[in-house]
């Protein structure tokens, strides 16, 4: 069966079926969300008016056998930053997806009454409900209830109670194999999904006739090359599955990188009680699970189930840039505390990263003190309900400052910088201030080579290379986004010839095609300067590209400074 793309409207209720166009035959995940966004969204419209649109994708590689390959891609206008984005997911929608023949599911227009939707994609299509049962309700009780009605194994797009308010921080969650949530997390695209009016998308894959392969032979050769080297590689197989991403608590505190105080300091006395390697012995203690993956098909492993003190189920997928946010950021060394944070942003519907550096803003506001980690809960519990301040808390951390006259808010194009003080991690800082998506770490994540010294080492107290170091990565993430494979792939990438041209191998095995690497990498500049043109169109320049001043501040301990010039950064676009 010939894949389709699906175009919903909610103005006029109705679905309809297109066949996919030749110059987006062979792109996936966020080449086409971003493409179709683009080409079809006016750069300079309201992100939760009438001509937004919001666009799913799955990879190129998604639904196939290829490990790690199980990411979809949602693009729009961000609600947060204004700019165009991508945010990409695990769990089990995508292959759901992949598997029917859905090549983009593309949803525009407002809906004419005041009623909130569900979609269903199955082998027939797709079909607009009317939902009444679950409006106001949280995730879990949405996945559950969407299980019961469905079944065990259907795919769930939902949205909580913040993106029902579209609240600028309000992500999509993602139903993991396990029934856990995994999100769209950064630019606010959960409030996309609410101002469309749609609380929850479910898909059944059953009768689905699967993903064709031109080259079977050829595709598993490919793969069995490509598991190995994730297997092999002593990130990717070993260090990941056993710590999961929170491992990074301990290696940035020891690199003076680890952002503590709203990034006063690159140090957190209280590291040890929240780093990955507590986290693995108290998830074990309790009979959690240390190592889980978040989609089918995922070797490396990286998520976690954290039980609370009596054993019960808390949270999943809990991740260092949360853990860090909450923690070092905030100055709570509660792993508990965080773990209760991370089931509540959930099940409200929220982006961890934006409300940690919100938190953190209002910390610095005064609204409670830093440290405090049951006032930490009364804040996110006031999102959750849609008070006045929750409203305000909701709009993100840019919103809040501005609100209290604040200068040390840790924003670029609106988006709350994560996880890595770029001072002391300065790859980051070139790639927080020139991401086409705002601060973003996954844009392109420096410190796998400024710290753990993947693929080479470049300095990350020095400025040399650093623009390099962050276009190459860049433009290598914007071709990973778009294959469906998950960012961390990177690591065997980076450091195995052979895992880069084994992804080659397979999609020119699935689309019976014959490019090269320079074709894939062609694809990641290509994505990059389209993004950046939807930008320029709708109002961003060169200097919207800068970190706050207050980056000027040394940064203990290395008592380093953002010392790169505006020439230097805008070279980043020299390509």
């Amino acid at each position: 069966m010939a894949e389709k793309i699906y175009r919903v409207n909610m103005t006029t209720l109705t679905v309809s079926a297109e066949d996919v166009p030749r110059e987006w035959a062979a792109l996936g995940g966020r080449g086409l969300t971003s493409t179709i966004v683009a080409k079809e969204v006016k750069p300079d419209c309201h992100p939760l008016g009438k001509y937004n649109k919001l666009v799913f994708a799955p990879g190129m590689l998604t639904g196939t056998a290829c490990a790690n390959s199980g990411r979809l891609s949602a693009g729009g206008k961000s609600p947060l930053t204004g700019t165009i984005k991508e945010s990409n997911a695990g769990g089990s929608a995508a292959q759901c997806l992949a598997r029917l023949g859905v090549k983009a599911i593309i949803i525009e227009g407002l809906p004419q009454k005041d009623s909130f939707y569900s979609l269903h994609v199955d082998k027939n299509g797709i079909t607009i409900a009317e939902e009444t049962e679950l409006i106001g309700k949280g995730n879990y009780a949405v996945i559950k209830a969407v299980r019961k009605r469905r079944g065990d194994k259907v795919g769930v797009l939902s949205i909580g109670p913040a993106g029902e308010m579209k609240m600028a921080l309000a992500n999509i969650s993602v139903r993991d194999p396990e029934g856990n949530m995994r999100s769209h997390g950064r630019g606010g695209m959960g409030a996309l999904m609410g101002s469309k009016k749609i609380k929850y998308i479910s898909i059944d894959d059953a009768g689905a006739p699967g993903v064709a392969i031109a080259d079977p032979e050829k595709f598993k050769e490919a793969s069995r090359v490509f598991a190995k080297c994730l297997l092999d590689h002593p990130v990717t197989g070993q260090g990941l599955k056993t710590y999961g991403t929170n491992i990074l608590v301990n290696i940035l505190h020891e690199a003076g990188g680890l952002p503590t105080q709203n990034f006063r300091t690159g140090r957190f006395d209280g590291h040890d009680k929240i780093s990955g390697e507590t986290m693995h012995d108290t998830i074990v203690e309790r009979g959690g699970k240390p190592s889980h993956g978040c989609h089918a098909g995922c070797i490396i492993q990286c998520s976690q189930v954290y039980n609370n003190k009596k054993g019960a189920y808390l949270t999943s997928g809990f991740e260092y840039e949360t853990i860090w946010g909450f923690g070092a950021g905030c100055c709570i060394d509660d792993l508990d505390a965080i773990a209760q944070a991370d089931h509540m942003m959930d099940d409200i519907g929220i982006d961890t990263i934006e409300s940690a550096v919100t938190v953190g803003v209002a910390m610095e506001a005064g609204i409670i003190a830093f440290g405090d980690g049951k006032g930490m809960l009364g804040l996110l519990k006031e999102i959750g309900k849609g008070s006045h301040l929750g409203r305000l808390l909701g709009a993100g951390a840019a919103a809040l400052g501005k609100a209290y006259g604040l200068t040390r808010v840790p924003v670029v194009k609106g988006q709350g910088i994560p996880a890595y003080d770029p001072r002391s991690v300065k790859g980051m800082g070139i790639t927080y201030a020139t991401s086409t998506m705002g601060a973003d770490h996954t844009a392109g994540y420096s410190t796998a080579t400024n710290i753990l010294k993947v693929g080479g080492f470049v300095d990350p107290l020095k400025k040399e290379g650093q623009v390099e170091l962050s276009r190459n990565l860049q433009i290598a993430t914007a071709l990973i986004d778009s294959t469906g494979l998950c960012l961390f792939v990177a690591f065997a990438v980076l450091d195995k010839p052979e895992a880069f041209n084994a992804i080659v191998d397979m999609v020119n095995a699935k689309y019976g095609s014959s490019i090269t690497g320079d074709d894939g990498i062609a694809l990641g500049k290509s994505v990059l300067k389209l993004e950046r043109a939807f930008n320029t169109e709708a109002g961003f320049t060169k200097t919207h590209d800068r970190l706050p001043e207050f980056f000027e501040e040394l940064c203990p301990p290395h008592n380093v400074v953002w010392d790169f010039t505006n020439k230097e950064i805008d070279s980043f676009w020299d390509f």
